[in-house]
């Protein structure tokens, strides 16, 4: 059920088996395992503890974390978008009557992603949300709202680390069920962000489509050839 990649273990089957090995957890931290993120994770004690600890579940959000797996003979049996087990967990909790809290991305673009959630998932309990501007370090004001209000799960949407460090730091003292760094997913269900078509999001060639919309994330690409060249000879 996983293949073993760097000192991670990143889960390996399809959907219907995760969700099954998510319900088994009390708590669980689910970590969108690309390669920016798991390297994040190498150079920070505090990140791989946490990433490789019983209550971390890594899913394989990237091809270069596909391509590791697969040339170290760690076959995943496929790329699973963070993006789409947030859409399928929100969907369970509006089914289930279970509760949200949204975390991060600007205050205007996390009002309109709220406004379109509700559009599309009417039932969806959205039980509070705040934007990604407070300090690490300083937010007890916040972990007490999150802990009043009792989401069954914490989205956090600040981009990496800074998502990750959270839940690391703090989700041993939150009241929520499932913790999930979600990078740019406030925006896009916001509306300001588009998917890459269909077709290249099957093709594993998002990232691609991706980086032509926003050249900027061209620099962050060199984490996908370092990670493959640190599983293959490291490993």
């Amino acid at each position: 059920m996983f293949s073993s990649i760097l000192g991670y273990k990143v889960f390996n089957k399809g959907e219907e088996e995760l969700f099954r090995c998510i319900n088994n957890y009390d708590k669980v931290h689910i970590i969108s395992g690309n390669p920016e993120v798991l390297n994040n994770g190498l150079k920070n004690k505090e990140l791989f503890k946490n990433f490789t600890s019983e209550n971390s579940i890594i899913i394989p959000d990237g091809i270069g974390t596909v391509i590791a797996s697969k040339a170290l003979k760690q076959g995943i049996e496929k790329k699973i978008a963070g993006i789409d087990l947030m859409e399928k967990l929100l969907i369970n909790c509006e089914r289930e009557g279970k509760s949200v809290y949204l975390l991060g991305a600007r205050e205007e673009v996390l009002q309109k992603c709220i406004k379109n959630l509700k559009i599309k998932h009417p039932r969806l309990i959205i039980s509070g949300s705040h934007n990604g501007f407070f300090d690490l370090n300083n937010c007890d004001e916040l972990i007490t709202e999150i802990n009043n209000l009792k989401p069954y799960a914490l989205f956090v949407a600040m981009g990496a680390p800074r998502q990750e460090l959270f839940i690391t730091r703090y989700m041993n003292g939150l009241n929520a069920n499932i913790f999930m760094g979600v990078g740019g997913c406030f925006d896009v269900f916001a509306g300001e962000v588009k998917r890459a078509p269909k077709w290249m999001i099957n093709l594993g060639l998002e990232w691609l489509y991706r980086v032509s919309k926003e050249p900027y994330r061209i620099k962050r690409l060199g984490s996908i050839p370092v990670f493959i060249a640190k599983a293959i000879f490291k490993s």
